[in-house]
């Protein structure tokens, strides 16, 4: 399962990753047992006598690290998917941005400049988010998406009048394409 959800994330992003998705059942574990000195017992003794110890998580527990880590989880599934909806030539960054400065009932939005092929994806900021973080990796994830279908349209839509009516069918559009895209590369 991690590893359709994670494909394409660097080596270096898995292990925080797996200590985040780790740390509730870790959480849940009873208290391991301090290490026991051996000395005096037998050798059948010692042997049935061992400890295993859990290897230290850091967990992302404050608001800025939950940021910088969604800000690279982020920034990994844009280089992913930038490459795989063939926007290479865009010079592309995403931004986590608080709900107060996106648009009511919004997870999202891009900003371009079509003529210097710069743009700038604006993602909820962790703190905004009322879900479970797995959850909320896959909306960001989802968000990104979605940004970049906007952008590869650009040059079409660009000429186009803009109507409330419009934007609305380009916004069901572009839901079904990247659920669509996020479901073939998620195996569903």
């Amino acid at each position: 399962m991690l590893g359709r959800f994670f494909s394409g994330v660097s080596v270096l992003l898995l292990p925080v990753l797996a200590a985040v998705f780790a740390a509730p059942s870790l959480a849940q574990q009873p208290a391991q047992a301090p290490a026991v000195s051996t000395a005096g017992l037998s050798a059948d003794q010692q042997s049935d006598r061992h400890v295993v110890q859990q290897p230290q998580v850091s967990v992302p527990t404050t608001a800025r690290e939950r940021t910088v880590l969604c800000e690279s989880f982020a920034a990994e599934r844009l280089w992913v998917w930038q490459n795989r909806l063939n926007l290479r030539d865009w010079n592309i960054t995403v931004v986590m941005t608080r709900a107060s400065d996106l648009k009511p009932r919004t997870l999202g939005n891009i900003h371009w400049d079509l003529p210097k092929k710069t743009a700038t994806i604006h993602v909820l900021d962790p703190a905004d988010y009322h879900m479970a973080f797995p959850e909320m990796l896959k909306d960001m994830e989802f968000t990104v998406v979605h940004e970049l279908i906007h952008l590869g349209m650009a040059p079409v839509l660009a000429d186009l009048q803009r109507t409330d009516a419009n934007r609305r069918e380009e916004e069901h559009a572009v839901n079904h394409m990247a659920d669509a895209l996020l479901g073939l590369d998620r195996g569903k």
